[in-house]
């Protein structure tokens, strides 16, 4: 049998988890037909064949995931039966094991201390994976920045192609049903709005929204009343007068509950998958790697005209900044002691979905009109709503922008995403008194933290970056 593994799906991502098997095995497949959909951190993507075959075996079911390089189709050779690769593959299985057990016998006779000192020296040096993100949002609260890819957004698991399957009587994509399996909704019950009653992330979305939506279904008869049991003390009948019964209640019951009253609170544990797990690994990993530090100001925007576009006049701040202090432009190799000045501005863009954090990047943020940088905002959006985001895009940025304050807060320390060296977060915008000519006025204030690598950059080429900022912001226009 010919091994299929999975290959590297253009994201540099370690695994994918498979959402829909689109063949069983001993179907004949074509070359580039769609075998399998699998649900990386950032879309849903399906694997084509890579040649004409028949399916001898499948590598998991739907909901296991699957590391990059591992086995994933197994293709019958020519004259192979299914029967005779299974065949094949147990032999070929128990020989592994044969030849393992042969070996660690042979090591362990051989030299036993040595094995133990080995094995003691590899579980010290045993080290875990994970982790970095950083937050999302930011925004006026007189006038709604509604085309900030930061703000609430709808967002859903749609591919742009993608092979249809029947659930429940219903068309599906891949992405959807895997959206109605994150969200916990009986796609049989969706009423279709889609093309040839196809249902959609946007019927998803309504009935997330609106449970009443859905189609009604059978409802189980109501269980019958049961009536209290009754707590009696050790040793007591349940022959006792009621004057010994309203005794027993009368006193504190904690030591005779029964045992649904000794029953932990409500919630389940569930497996954390696609992008929330790649989420959790890579603020583990910058977390380890990043000596961060954070300063914080705040930006008085007093002099703006009407109408201004808050992301567009914050992303314009960070490359005045990095024109004063190029240094947090910057990526910063640790383990070689090496650093690189970019002479461009590439901003990798927080994104806060239901699923977790995505970061694409705008490109050429230094030599973008407004209207061009708006432009670009808006694609990103789109691509982050539809789970349709190119690999490219999220990968490579220079200096990363957090926009949280559209939902709450002032001040954070967000994390960097190594091998950038800053990160810029920008608070909710409020009105403050500030001193002017002996007196007091209300101007409109957005709160700034800004994290850096220590490593990588002083305190004072920060404070100076983050001084510049300060300056671009306060300028009318």
């Amino acid at each position: 049998m010919k091994i299929f593994n999975l290959p590297d799906l253009g994201e540099g991502l370690p695994d994918a988890e498979i959402v829909e098997w689109h063949v069983a095995e001993g179907d004949t497949v074509k070359v580039d037909q769609p075998m399998v959909s699998m649900e990386t951190a950032k879309a849903v993507v399906d694997v084509p064949s890579p040649e004409n075959a028949v399916i001898g075996k499948l590598y998991g079911q739907p909901g296991d995931i699957i590391d990059t390089g591992n086995p994933l189709v197994g293709f019958l050779v020519e004259g192979e039966t299914a029967a005779d690769a299974a065949d094949n593959q147990q032999s070929a299985d128990s020989a592994d094991t044969s030849a393992a057990a042969t070996s660690a016998a042979t090591v362990d006779a051989s030299d036993s201390a040595a094995t133990a000192v080995s094995v003691e020296t590899d579980d010290a040096n045993t080290k875990s994976a994970p982790e970095e993100t950083q937050d999302n949002g930011q925004n006026d609260a007189e006038r709604a920045d509604t085309g900030t890819v930061v703000g609430a957004m709808e967002t859903s698991d749609r591919v742009q192609v993608e092979a249809l399957s029947t659930v429940g009587g219903v068309k599906v994509s891949p992405a959807v049903r895997a959206l109605a399996r994150k969200l916990k909704i009986d796609l049989s019950r969706v009423k279709p709005t889609g093309a040839d009653g196809v249902v959609t992330a946007k019927d998803l979305k309504a009935v997330a929204d609106n449970p009443q939506l859905l189609a009604a279904e059978q409802q189980p008869p109501p269980a019958q009343h049961q009536p209290k049991p009754e707590v009696t003390k050790p040793g007591q009948s349940a022959s006792d007068d009621s004057s010994n019964k309203a005794h027993v209640q009368s006193e504190d019951p904690a030591p005779y509950r029964t045992e649904a009253q000794h029953q932990p609170a409500s919630g389940e544990w569930e497996p954390i998958r696609g992008t929330r797990r790649t989420m959790a690994r890579i603020m583990s990993e910058a977390h380890a790697q990043v000596v961060a530090t954070t300063l914080m100001d705040d930006a008085d925007i007093h002099a703006w005209q009407p109408g201004e576009d808050i992301t567009i006049r914050l992303l314009r701040s960070l490359w005045a900044g990095a024109q004063a202090e190029p240094g947090l432009n910057a990526w910063y190799n640790g383990k070689d002691s090496v650093r690189m000045l970019h002479k461009g501005m590439d901003v990798g863009i927080a994104v806060d979905t239901p699923d977790g954090l995505f970061v694409p990047a705008l490109r050429g943020v230094h030599r973008s009109s407004r209207a061009e940088l708006r432009a670009g905002l808006n694609r990103l959006r789109d691509n982050v709503r539809d789970r349709s985001i190119p690999p490219e895009d999220l990968k490579d940025y220079t200096i990363m922008l957090s926009n949280f304050g559209v939902f709450a807060g002032r001040y954070a320390t967000p994390i960097i995403n190594p091998p950038c060296v800053c990160i810029v977060a920008a608070g909710k915008l409020r009105h403050d008194a500030v001193p002017v000519l002996g007196g007091f006025e209300a101007h409109r204030i957005i709160p700034l933290s800004l994290t850096f690598d220590h490593r990588a950059c002083t305190g004072g080429e920060a404070a100076r970056f983050l001084q510049a900022m300060l300056k671009d912001l306060a300028l009318p226009q």
